[in-house]
């Protein structure tokens, strides 16, 4: 993997099950881009498994800026949030929430027996995602008048540069991607022609 790519999930993954002494852990994994996406997933899953009494769950979000946390809901302290983050780092991805639901099956495992449950449920359902690459892209806005349209499209062509957004009124803006690692080469080219305007977007 690159210095300019990461690795997700696209789509939410279907439930997992793990069983340890009776006791079973059905395992979630989520996109997540915010800690608002991550509410909104935590209150889905506890529709699902209303009879449950713990959701455990760890989450990262951010590519260069990371941000993560995990919850233990009421297990022992660090015995099942930190092993499930623990997945996440092993699998090297990122904008992800991972649950992990618990029912109690009469035997207590342990907090050794719970890390061990925790760990094997969060990587069952990673091993389950549907795991991919993306590239960490940056955001431009070109302006330029429609004389310059054919100039400025046969460049995003040629260099594969896409165009996210396009408004056509009294001249032409344009918002594009690139990828981080083209990011010099492709602004010098834009910044370098005549009639046109290129500035960064703040993500």
């Amino acid at each position: 993997m690159s210095l300019d790519s990461y690795k997700t999930i696209d789509e939410p993954t279907k439930e997992t099950l793990f069983k340890d002494r009776n006791s079973k852990f059905f395992g979630f994994a989520f996109p997540v881009k915010s800690e608002d996406d991550v509410k909104i997933c935590l209150e889905e899953v506890r529709k699902i498994h209303y009879a449950a009494r713990h959701f455990c769950y760890a989450y990262q979000i951010g590519v260069e800026d990371i941000k993560y946390r995990a919850n233990d809901d009421g297990e022992p302290n660090n015995s099942a949030g930190m092993p499930i983050y623990g997945q996440i780092q092993s699998f090297v991805v990122t904008n992800i929430l991972i649950v992990v639901v618990r029912y109690f099956g009469g035997t207590k495992l342990g907090v050794g027996g719970l890390i061990n449950a925790y760990k094997t449920s969060a990587q069952i359902t990673l091993e389950a995602s549907n795991i991919v690459e993306k590239t960490i892209d940056v955001f431009f806005q070109l302006n330029f008048e429609y004389d310059m349209m054919n100039k400025v499209m046969r460049i995003l062509k040629e260099k594969n540069i896409n165009l996210e957004s396009q408004k056509m009124e009294l001249a032409c803006e344009y918002v594009i991607s690139i990828r981080k690692k083209e990011v010099k080469t492709v602004f010098e080219i834009f910044d370098n022609l005549y009639k046109v305007s290129i500035k960064k977007l703040e993500a």
